[in-house]
């Protein structure tokens, strides 16, 4: 997995902490001065300049939706004043916090997550079909599209500074497709059926079902180079169907989040009815 795709896994996944160009190129085995010269080429902008415009990007979005105070919304941001948040963020956009707290996003152009396409590849563990009970999923949902699929890595960053995920098993759940390639994404976790939903978490139940369970060994920024070999190429060859329902990203105790690495599941629902031995998912 490419050292440009991991600095952008990275700087997606933790731009509230403010990272430096050191820290994410530690991150990636590289030196600062070899990660910009790659990470430029690869994108056509800076690392420095890219995360200043994702983390004002962030804070023109809290803005929009009514933030009460400016300052603290300047200070998540890495700014230790009004004064130079606002002169920053006019940099960036041409006009004030003000007016966009006033008038919201539209017109702006704003620094959305980049992607970088990837090639696709195989599992390197045989698929293998398994049944999964009634599951509910509880965290940080957002409505995605191609050009902004890049930013999931942020609601596991907004889950786990709610929630603190520890060694606790994570689930991504993707569902609710429409014709243009939108879907729904939750980051959580497993909450039991009759409990509440934490102020600003959305839910979703799942009925218990068949699965396709496939490894992702890479890097987790590379996960849609997996999906793409299961979805063009192995399923096809396999004859199974896919339902018309959640698909499910498993996250266990292997995965490190501060990494990338460790391995992740894909669950994909089978449409049809064989039923198999049903299996702890904690296993």
């Amino acid at each position: 997995m490419g050292a440009a795709r991991r600095a952008l896994w990275y700087i997606e996944s933790h731009f509230a902490e403010n990272p430096s160009l050191a820290d994410i190129a530690g991150v990636v085995g590289l030196s600062p001065f070899h990660l910009s010269r790659l990470f430029q080429l690869s994108t056509g902008t800076s690392v420095v300049r890219y995360l200043r415009g994702r983390r004002l990007t962030h804070a023109a979005h809290q803005l929009a939706a009514g933030a009460d105070g400016i300052l603290e919304v300047a200070i998540a941001a890495g700014y230790a004043s009004h004064a130079a948040f606002t002169r920053a963020f006019s940099e960036q956009f041409g006009r004030s916090p003000e007016q966009v707290r006033e008038q919201g996003l539209a017109g702006m152009v704003l620094v959305e997550a980049l992607k970088l396409i990837d090639p696709s590849t195989p599992c390197t563990i045989e698929p293998h079909r398994a049944h999964r009970g009634a599951l509910r999923v509880a965290g940080i949902g957002a409505r995605h599209t191609a050009a902004t699929v890049a930013s999931i890595p942020s609601q596991w960053q907004r889950l786990d500074e709610a929630h603190g995920l520890g060694a606790q098993i994570a689930y991504g759940v993707c569902g609710n497709n429409d014709a243009d390639g939108g879907f729904d994404y939750i980051a959580g976790v497993e909450i039991p059926a009759s409990a509440p939903v934490p102020a600003g978490w959305q839910a979703i139940s799942i009925a218990p079902r068949e699965y396709l369970v496939a490894w992702h060994a890479g890097h987790i920024s590379a996960i849609r180079s997996t999906w793409f070999w299961l979805l063009n190429d192995y399923l096809p060859a396999s004859g199974l169907t896919l339902a018309d329902a959640p698909d499910l990203e498993r996250y266990d105790a292997r995965f490190d989040d501060r990494s990338g690495h460790g391995g992740v599941e894909i669950w994909l629902p089978l449409a049809d009815t064989l039923h198999l031995k049903e299996i702890d998912p904690c296993e």
